[in-house]
């Protein structure tokens, strides 16, 4: 039986708003969702991702290159132009900042991100990360999808859809926008493209309210709330059984139901005072620069332990709009660099080791990604040293923890300026399907069938890195 237009209108007006919306997602992402369950034991339970957008200079925090600092102000040598986006290709630059080895596995980081260096010992860096584009929404798009273009399914829809939830009460997979704004591409970067929709990426909002229409209009008792959703309820399942047991009409009731179980849990998830003030000096809730990242990251803990599978970071936003609200630091890479790590660098450094003694660092998965990195050559007019980076997708770094790997190593290398991957080089779909296999899931035979082929995150690539796995 088909619901009529007056009651299928009214399902879509609801579900496509706020808190409607996020409980549909999660409801149907719990229903009828193919579980391909594990192919084999998994070492990560769940994960938060990190994202740098506009593109992290690999050359002034993971990668040290003494050579680079020899060659100073010299040129650099090519057979071609390089692929970059403004093509203006300066002198060779050294590294704004100071690198040192760290703790006691030595892993050589620079100075940008003093907290984060601190938890050397826990990372695993990768030093020879490539990309297929130097551009930012297409990079971004690699990064979280394996794709250039947008509607293809993001990596944290492809494990909700593999795995599901472990809670009830909230989404399998959130996203925490930089507070400044979203990412090129939007929400294309966690959609869930040809998946069920119910696997898609839901965006909290930063603040008490990290879900619209949270909260109803007017304040409603608790017992009359409870006496009109028992009544609705009674109306509810005889309407079903009149029905005769219309798919579509018990998701939309079941949807209001887990509405009221959001409506309790998501307070609870975004009300921080029953952490103690340490745990949120730690993070640096209580300063200026670091309150938005380190309330999202102490979101993202509480979200972990109650069962969401992928929450998703971002750090920067409105690219194509004003730089100085994100990593891409065509102009000055010093002014721009200083002031996006010192937003981030203690919360992150603080969710690892908050992880950590908490004893859930051994089942989760830290991801700190970008899509691309900066050239070691300035972007200025030939014969000249300027200030900024341009582009680099030849070479990059990025950093995992937790789960699974070999903590306090660098795995590959570029070459000796920091231009181009030249040791285990690593594209997006070896990366996509290490994280995979970590979850215990084959990329291989995690498919979903449309367009006349069987689809996959790593498209008909990819290799588990298996030199990082403990």
């Amino acid at each position: 039986m088909e619901l009529p237009l007056s009651d299928r209108r009214g399902f879509l007006s609801w579900s496509a708003r706020g808190l409607g919306a996020t409980a549909l997602i999660h409801l149907l992402g719990r229903d009828g969702a193919l579980r391909a369950g594990t192919h084999f034991p998994a070492k990560a339970k769940r994960a938060v991702q990190i994202t740098l957008v506009g593109g992290l200079s690999h050359l002034d925090s993971l990668d040290y290159k003494p050579f680079l600092e020899r060659r100073h102000g010299q040129s650099l040598k090519m057979d071609s132009p390089p692929d970059i986006f403004f093509g203006q290709v300066g002198s060779l630059r050294k590294a704004d900042w100071e690198f040192k080895p760290r703790g006691k596995s030595g892993l050589v980081m620079s100075d940008l991100f003093p907290h984060i260096a601190e938890n050397a010992d826990n990372l695993t860096v990768i030093r020879s990360m490539v990309a297929d584009t130097a551009n930012h929404t297409p990079g971004l798009f690699v990064l979280n999808t394996g794709f250039q273009i947008n509607g293809y399914p993001s990596m944290g829809s492809w494990l909700a859809y593999g795995l599901g939830s472990e809670t009830d009460e909230l989404p399998a997979y959130v996203v925490l926008p930089d507070g400044r704004g979203e990412p090129g591409g939007g929400s294309s970067n966690w959609t869930g493209g040809f998946l069920p929709a119910k696997h898609q990426g839901v965006a909290f909002r930063s603040g008490p309210e990290p879900v619209r229409d949270l909260f109803p209009a007017k304040p409603v008792a608790e017992s009359e709330e409870a006496a009109s959703r028992a009544f609705l309820k009674q109306i509810n399942e005889r309407h079903f059984e009149r029905s005769g047991g219309e798919a579509d009409l018990s998701a939309r009731a079941r949807s209001y139901e887990l509405a009221a179980r959001m409506q309790l849990a998501v307070p609870k998830l975004a009300d921080l005072s029953g952490e103690s003030a340490e745990t949120k000096a730690m993070y640096g809730v209580d300063r200026t620069e670091t309150a938005d990242c380190g309330r999202r990251c102490l979101l993202a803990r509480r979200m972990l332990e109650r069962g969401v599978r992928f929450v998703q970071i971002y750090s920067g936003g409105a690219l194509g709009g004003n730089p100085r609200v994100n990593w891409d630091a065509h102009e000055n890479v010093k002014q721009n660099h200083t002031a996006e790590a010192a937003r981030i660098d203690q919360p992150v450094a603080a969710l690892v080791s908050d992880l950590k003694r908490r004893g859930m660092l051994d089942d989760t998965l830290v991801l700190f990604t970008t899509e691309f990195g900066r050239t070691p050559f300035t972007q200025s007019a030939a014969g000249t040293v300027g200030p900024g980076r341009d582009h680099n997708r030849y070479g990059f770094s990025c950093w995992l923890a937790g789960a699974g790997l070999k903590p306090g190593i660098a795995y590959g290398a570029t070459d000796e300026v920091g231009w181009k991957a030249v040791e285990n080089p690593v594209p997006w779909y070896d990366f996509h399907a290490t994280v995979l296999h970590l979850f215990g899931i084959d990329h291989e035979k995690l498919t979903y069938y449309h367009n006349g082929t069987q689809r996959r995150l790593t498209n008909v690539h990819g290799h588990v890195i298996k030199g990082i796995l403990a």
